[in-house]
C-alpha cells in the first residue's frame, strides 16, 4: 500500500506535468485547429505536449486511485487536493474552450443583448474568435444564475484575460464550498469524511476541468450541497426555505439540477415542506432571471445542448450501433428513449424513497446518476454531479464511482479535444455490450434472488414428505 506521502506528491508531479500541457497545448485565444490523436501522430504537436499530458494525467489519476485507502485525515485530504490544483491555475485552460464561450455570454449579459437570443456569431463579442466554432451560433445553455455571474466577471474583468481569471476565480470558490459541505453531509450518513472529501475534491476532473478548464459545474454542485448541508443540519420552515433558495439557483445555472428538488423535500419530511422548498426553489429562479432582465428564454436555450453526438452517452451509443447495422435516425429514436426512461427511473427512486424511509440524499444521487447515465449528451465534468452527492452517501465499496470518473479524466486532449471522436464506432458498440451485459446482470441477479426467496418461503411451509 502506497504511503500518504507518494500519493501525495505523485499526483503533484502529475499536475505540473499537466501545467506544461497547458502552457504548450491548452486552450488559446484565438481559437487553433485542435491537438487530435492525429496531429500528434504527425509530429506537428512534439514531443513534451503528448508526453506531458500523457504522464502527467497517468500520475494523477494513479495517485488518486491509490490514495483512497491511504488518506490520514480530512485536512490532509484539503491540503493534498489544494497542492494538486495550484500548479494549474496560471496557465491556458484545460480539457475544452467552454470558459471562453462562458466569457462571451458574459459580455453581451453586461451589454444589454440577450445571450439566449443567438451566439456570437450573431450577437457579436470582441472575444468571439476564442469560442470554438462548435459553440459560435449556438445561444446560451446555461441559466441566468451563472451568466449574471459571468456578466460581472466580464464587467470587472474588462479584458479576455481578465475575464477568465474572474470565471477561474469563481470556480475555485465553487470548489471550496463543495469542500466545506462535504464533512458535513458524510457525517450525517455514516460515511468518514476524510475520504468523501478525497474522492470528490482529489478526483482528476476537479483540477482539470474545474480548476483550469473553469467550467460552471463548480458553481452548480457548490449550491446544490449547500441546499442538501441546509437541509439535513435542522428543521423548521426557514430551513425549507433556505435549502429551497440554495437548490433554486443550483438550478438557475443548470436546468439537471432540479431532479434534486424532490428528495430535498423528503428530508425534511413535513407536509408543508414541498410548498416552502418548492416555493423557495421557485421564487429564486424568478427573482434572477426576471431581475436580469432575462426572463424565462434560458428554457429554450436548453435545446442547443443535444449538439454533440458521442458513444460516451448510452442512448446515444446504442443508436450509433443501431445505425451501424442499418437501422437510420436511430440516434434521435434513442435518445428520445433514453429521456423517457430516465423520466420513468426518477420517478420510481423518489417513489421507492418515500415508501421505504431510505435516506434522500443517497437517492439524490442516483438521480443525478441516472440524469448523467440516461441523458443523450455526456461530457466528462458531468461525472461529479453523482460523485459529489455519492461521495458522502455511499458506505460500503466505492470503486464504481472511481472508475467512471477516472475514465472520464484521461477523455479530453489539453485543449478539448474528446478521445470519443477517434472512437466512434468501436465505442459505440462497446457501449452498448457493456450496457447490455449490465441490464442482463442486474436482471439475472433479481432473478437469483427471487428463487431464493421463493425457495426460503417453501421450504417454511412444512417437512417435506418421502415418496
Amino acid at each position: 500500500m502506497p504511503r500518504p506521502f507518494l500519493v501525495r506528491y505523485a499526483g503533484l508531479a502529475g499536475t505540473l506535468l499537466l501545467a506544461v500541457a497547458a502552457w504548450y497545448g491548452g486552450a488559446t485565444n484565438p481559437w487553433e485547429p485542435t491537438v487530435t490523436p492525429r496531429t500528434i501522430l504527425a509530429g506537428r504537436d512534439g514531443v513534451l505536449l503528448p508526453l506531458a499530458w500523457l504522464f502527467g494525467t497517468a500520475l494523477l489519476i494513479g495517485a488518486w486511485w491509490a490514495g483512497r485507502r491511504v488518506v490520514p485525515s480530512t485536512r490532509w485530504a484539503y491540503v493534498t487536493a489544494g497542492l494538486w490544483a495550484l500548479p494549474l491555475l496560471p496557465f491556458l485552460p484545460l480539457g475544452s474552450y467552454d470558459v471562453y464561450s462562458y466569457a462571451c455570454q458574459g459580455w453581451q449579459q453586461a451589454a444589454g443583448s440577450d445571450p439566449y437570443a443567438g451566439g456570437v456569431d450573431l450577437l457579436g463579442c470582441p472575444w468571439a474568435d476564442a469560442v470554438a466554432p462548435t459553440w459560435r451560433d449556438a445561444p446560451a445553455p446555461y441559466g441566468p444564475v451563472f451568466l449574471v455571474l459571468a456578466a460581472a466577471a466580464a464587467k470587472l474583468g474588462g479584458s479576455l484575460t481578465g475575464t477568465v481569471a474572474l470565471l477561474r476565480l469563481i470556480a475555485v470558490l465553487g470548489v471550496v464550498v463543495i469542500g466545506w459541505c462535504l464533512p458535513v453531509l458524510a457525517r450525517r450518513r455514516g460515511v468518514p469524511p476524510e475520504r468523501a472529501v478525497w474522492l470528490v475534491l482529489a478526483c482528476p476532473l476537479v483540477p482539470i476541468h474545474l480548476i483550469s478548464g473553469a467550467h460552471n459545474e463548480a458553481v452548480m454542485i457548490a449550491l446544490l450541497l449547500a441546499g442538501l448541508t441546509v437541509a439535513v443540519t435542522g428543521a423548521g420552515v426557514r430551513r425549507m426555505l433556505l435549502a429551497g433558495v440554495l437548490l433554486g439557483l443550483a438550478v438557475g445555472v443548470k436546468a439537471t439540477a432540479v431532479v434534486v428538488l424532490p428528495f430535498a423535500v423528503l428530508i425534511f419530511g413535513r407536509k408543508t415542506a414541498a410548498v416552502v422548498v418548492g416555493g423557495g426553489a421557485a421564487a429564486a429562479l424568478a427573482a434572477v432571471s426576471f431581475g436580469s432582465g432575462l426572463g424565462l428564454g434560458w428554457v429554450t436555450g436548453l435545446a442547443g445542448s443535444g449538439v454533440s453526438v458521442q458513444w460516451t452517452a448510452l442512448p446515444t451509443a446504442i443508436g450509433l450501433t443501431l445505425e451501424l447495422i442499418g437501422v437510420d435516425g436511430a440516434v434521435g429514436v434513442t435518445r428520445v428513449v433514453g429521456m423517457v426512461a430516465l423520466v420513468v427511473v426518477l420517478i420510481a427512486l423518489w417513489v421507492f424513497t418515500l415508501g421505504n424511509g431510505k435516506d434522500p440524499v443517497l437517492y439524490a444521487g442516483l438521480a443525478l446518476a441516472a440524469t448523467v447515465v440516461l441523458a443523450p449528451v455526456f461530457h466528462p465534468w458531468y461525472a461529479l454531479w453523482p460523485l459529489a452527492v455519492l461521495a458522502a452517501t455511499v458506505r460500503r465499496e466505492t470503486l464504481w464511482l472511481v472508475v467512471p470518473c477516472a475514465v472520464a479524466a484521461a477523455l479530453c486532449l489539453p485543449d478539448g479535444y474528446n478521445l470519443a471522436l477517434a472512437s466512434r464506432a468501436q465505442g459505440a458498440v462497446v457501449m452498448t455490450v457493456l450496457a447490455g451485459y449490465l441490464a442482463w446482470k442486474v436482471l439475472h441477479e433479481a432473478n437469483r434472488d427471487s428463487r431464493r426467496l421463493g425457495a426460503a418461503h417453501g421450504g417454511d411451509r412444512g417437512p417435506r414428505r418421502d415418496p
